[in-house]
C-alpha cells in the first residue's frame, strides 16, 4: 500500500471557514465639524454635501457652520468575528470595532460597536443600523472643531460568478 504523504508534500489544504463569511458591509467615516476657519482640517479634507450639511445641522450637537470629509473605510462585517475599520489610514488614531449580533438583514444590522480613539476604548454599545440612516457620534475636538464619526451599513459587493 503506497503513503500519500510523498505524493501531497507542499500541497497546502485550505478550508473555508464559515465564520469569516461577509453577511454585511459597514462604512466608517470622520467628519471635522467646525464654526472656525475649515482650512484647519488640512488640504485633503474635502467639503460635505449640502444633503449631509442639512442632515447634521438638524441635531442641535451636532449643529456648525463647516463640516470636511477626513476619510472613510468600508469594511465587511463577518459572520463569527469582529472587523476594523481605520477611516484615516494611515493613522490608527480613529478605530471602529464591530461585530454581528445575529444575522443581519439587506435593511438592517444588529452590531457590537466601539469607538477607539488613541487607542483607548470611548465607546461601547449595541447598535441597530438601518438603511441610508447611518449613526452619528460626537467625537473629541480637534483643530478648533470637533470630530464627527459616522457608521452606516453600506451594500454588499456583488459577487462575480
Amino acid at each position: 500500500m503506497a503513503c500519500l504523504a510523498p505524493a501531497l508534500a507542499g500541497v497546502v489544504f485550505a478550508l473555508e471557514d464559515p465564520g469569516r463569511a461577509k453577511i454585511s458591509m459597514v462604512t466608517v467615516t470622520v467628519y471635522l465639524a467646525t464654526d472656525g476657519d475649515p482650512k484647519a482640517a488640512g488640504e485633503k479634507a474635502l467639503p460635505v454635501g449640502k444633503q449631509l450639511a442639512e442632515r447634521l445641522n438638524r441635531e442641535q450637537r451636532l449643529r456648525f457652520k463647516h463640516y470636511r470629509l477626513l476619510g472613510q473605510d468600508t469594511q465587511p462585517v463577518l459572520r463569527s468575528y469582529e472587523s476594523w475599520a481605520q477611516p484615516l489610514k494611515p493613522s490608527d488614531e480613529v478605530l471602529v470595532r464591530f461585530e454581528a449580533q445575529g444575522q443581519p438583514t439587506k435593511q438592517s444590522a444588529l452590531l457590537d460597536l466601539e469607538l477607539w480613539l488613541g487607542r483607548k476604548k470611548i465607546v461601547k454599545t449595541d447598535a441597530r443600523l438601518e438603511g441610508d440612516k447611518p449613526l452619528f457620534m460626537l467625537g473629541p475636538e480637534w483643530r478648533g472643531g470637533r470630530l464627527i464619526i459616522s457608521v452606516a451599513l453600506a451594500p454588499l459587493p456583488e459577487s462575480r460568478s
